[in-house]
């Protein structure tokens, strides 16, 4: 009673349904692929705003670290204090004592 289909036969209508869902399924994963990697790309390439050549520190104060983040840059001071500065404009935003 086994039988062997007739490869030339059509699929039954559910059955091309199904393959062409699965196509599409294929297709959007390979595109969604395709701008993930394009977006990762874009993002480590993009530069930053270029650091200050120097800053003004307040009288008396020595520098002992350097640190920098996204839009910011600190440094972190002899007596003991974390100056965050704004990374465009230079400008002293926070200052943090440390105990």
């Amino acid at each position: 009673m086994d039988t062997i289909p007739d490869p030339s036969a059509p699929l039954p209508p559910g059955l091309r349904a199904l393959q062409r869902l699965v196509m599409a399924l294929m297709v959007v994963m390979i595109l969604g692929f395709l701008v993930l990697i394009g977006a990762l790309v874009m993002r480590l390439n993009a530069t930053s705003p270029p650091l200050p050549d120097q800053l003004d520190l307040p009288e008396g104060v020595t520098a002992t670290a350097f640190t920098q983040g996204d839009g910011w840059f600190a440094v972190v001071t002899q007596d003991g204090r974390i100056l965050i500065y704004d990374r465009l404009t230079s400008r002293l935003k926070q200052t943090i004592e440390l105990q």
